[in-house]
């Protein structure tokens, strides 16, 4: 019986769902990924902070998921725990004007709390596919709005499940990047969304408006990771790409979308190794053709 064995063991004594050898490729956006040996799915932040301590005592490195959408994972599958809190389990409750939620929930179903609410300033994040957590991790924005314009607060386990809470001003939010970017070892469980009140039909016709926006321009109708590239400084990755005339550039399976040229899709059953030399062509093509040297927004894991 190996750390990982013990650890599963422990997950059944305290109740704690888990599946050994689960394909990666059922929790990301890119429906790309061999199994995770360990797969964790706490239901709370006392079941996530007891797997963290049982963990760490076995020196086993946990990595944190949400919704996997800016995630490309190895063919060969990850080494490591994978810790996903489970999206059906997580609460949300009113508090005056903030939204204090567990960070497992779905972004979307959170705008859809807000809005039922009448409270606005969460519509940028409709439709981003992600969780409260990940989006929080990423400072994810869209539409003119970013995180960091509605967190009041956030909650964290530390390595060892001790629980920390930070206000907004210590989370170091700036574009893509967080507090957690440089400590990928915290799990966050909960936060605090500072919002205002509004008209529950003008904010649902906005959510309405983003939603078709997102549809008519980006090529949901194949999995990928979102926007590939981060925002180059002066200018779009999405506009570079396009100018070195990429859109429909192909390896393997995955493909450059001819939609957006900011999308890395999988186009036919592609594998990571396809969407990995795909990215590094792009990047290659556009530092000759442009000067620009793109930086990838989705993280690999392996």
């Amino acid at each position: 019986m190996d750390q990982f064995d013990i650890l599963a063991q422990y997950c059944e004594q305290i109740g704690c769902p888990y599946r050994v050898q689960e394909p990666m490729s059922h929790h990301t956006t890119f429906k790309i990924g061999g199994p995770a040996r360990l797969f964790l799915s706490p239901e709370n932040v006392e079941t996530a902070a007891a797997v963290l301590r049982k963990a760490h005592q076995l020196e086993l490195s946990v990595r944190f998921i949400g919704k996997g959408s800016d995630l490309l994972v190895s063919d060969r599958g990850i080494s490591q725990v994978v810790l996903a809190f489970n999206p059906d389990s997580a609460c949300m409750r009113l508090e005056e004007e903030r939204i204090i939620c567990q960070s497992g929930a779905s972004l979307t179903a959170v705008c859809v709390f807000a809005q039922k609410q009448g409270l606005t300033g969460l519509e940028f994040a409709y439709g981003i596919p992600g969780s409260l957590g990940g989006a929080i991790f990423m400072n994810a924005g869209a539409y003119g709005g970013e995180m960091k314009d509605v967190l009041e607060w956030v909650e964290y386990l530390d390595e060892e499940g001790q629980l920390h809470h930070l206000q907004k001003e210590k989370l170091e939010l700036s574009y893509r990047r967080s507090f957690f970017t440089s400590h990928p070892k915290f799990l966050i469980t909960a936060a605090c969304l500072q919002l205002s009140k509004g008209d529950k039909a003008e904010i649902l016709e906005k959510m309405r408006d983003l939603k078709a926006r997102r549809i008519a321009k980006q090529p949901l109708d194949y999995p990928s990771a979102g926007s590939t590239f981060k925002r180059p400084e002066g200018n779009y990755a999405s506009a570079l790409i396009d100018q070195c005339g990429l859109k429909g550039l192909r390896v393997g399976g995955a493909m450059v979308s001819e939609k957006h040229a900011g999308f890395v899709i999988n186009y036919d059953h592609a594998t990571c190794e396809d969407v990995r030399e795909l990215i590094r062509q792009i990047q290659e093509k556009v530092k000759e053709q442009t000067g620009y040297q793109l930086e990838c927004e989705v993280q690999y894991l392996e």
